[in-house]
């Protein structure tokens, strides 16, 4: 099982990325719009440069729903490989056979 602190932590960043989505997705389709004038790209890129570092996308970690454990982690099923071994062998992940010899 992961720290309760770290798993918080993501949980804390997810919530700051939530909120501040559409503000930061306004700002880029501002700065990367090359009809507008130098001076309001640049300003967008200031506003967006101000902005928490945390509400940034690529600062979630992803995390295992099971354990929270962060490495070894399958996106389609949201858990980690020990997870998905143990519910695997229990019988609780549908269509998954695990072999053991």
């Amino acid at each position: 099982m992961a720290k309760k602190s770290a798993i918080n932590r993501n949980e804390a960043v997810k919530r700051l990325v939530k909120r501040d989505e559409a503000k930061r997705e306004a700002l880029k389709a501002i700065a990367n719009d090359e009809q507008l004038p130098l001076e309001d790209r640049f300003e967008a890129r200031l506003k967006l440069a101000a902005m928490p570092r945390s509400g940034s996308k690529t600062r979630i970690r992803n995390r295992c729903e099971v354990t929270g454990r962060p490495r070894a982690f399958y996106r389609k099923l949201k858990m980690s490989r020990i997870a998905l071994r143990e519910l695997g062998s229990a019988g609780q992940v549908p269509g998954l056979v695990k072999s053991s010899w």
